[in-house]
């Protein structure tokens, strides 16, 4: 198994509203650990920066519900029918609907500045590279594949930090 990758788990919600959501997200890391146990890392890739977008959209989706307003004036750039649509919405993977490396702006609301966000969606372009059939196979070993988890773990902290004043705010309220 890949050494911290279940630290994910630390940034993902405990509870979840919907069954679905929850079975979800089980689903991704059973897929993970699954491509782990047969070596397709590329595969694990995959379902782990899945899971890590999921962490990105329950993190916009506190930042919704939190600070209303100021996500209504993110909205700047969207036409009127996306907005209204992530306005509307029940669950954080609405927020799917938006190319991931445009979703990741939200951040901003929690003061992350152009040059991290522009980080973020390194990791954006990284799994575009791997989901293509382009020939190439990126983590040819474990090592490799477990050096990957821990750089994205490292920005997923560092987002979650950012997080934190929104949190204390969240639960203040």
């Amino acid at each position: 198994m890949i050494e911290g990758a279940e630290k994910i788990h630390d940034y993902l919600p405990v509870s979840y509203n919907t069954a679905k959501e929850r079975d979800y997200v089980r689903f991704l890391w059973e897929a993970f650990e699954t491509n782990v146990e047969h070596d397709k890392y590329q595969f694990a890739f995959l379902a782990y920066h899945m899971l890590v977008m999921s962490f990105v959209y329950f993190n916009i989706w506190q930042i919704k519900l939190i600070r209303p307003v100021q996500f209504e004036t993110a909205m700047v750039g969207f036409n009127k029918n996306m907005e209204k649509d992530l306005m509307a919405a029940t669950s954080p993977f609405v927020f799917s609907v938006v190319n991931e490396s445009t979703v990741l702006r939200f951040l901003k609301l929690i003061q992350c500045d152009n040059s991290k966000i522009g980080t973020y969606a390194k990791l954006v372009g990284e799994r575009n590279n791997t989901a293509h059939a382009n020939g190439n196979i990126f983590f040819n070993s474990e090592s490799e594949f477990e050096q990957k988890v821990r750089d994205v773990l490292r920005t997923v902290a560092e987002i979650q930090s950012h997080s934190e004043g929104i949190i204390k705010e969240g639960y203040r309220d």
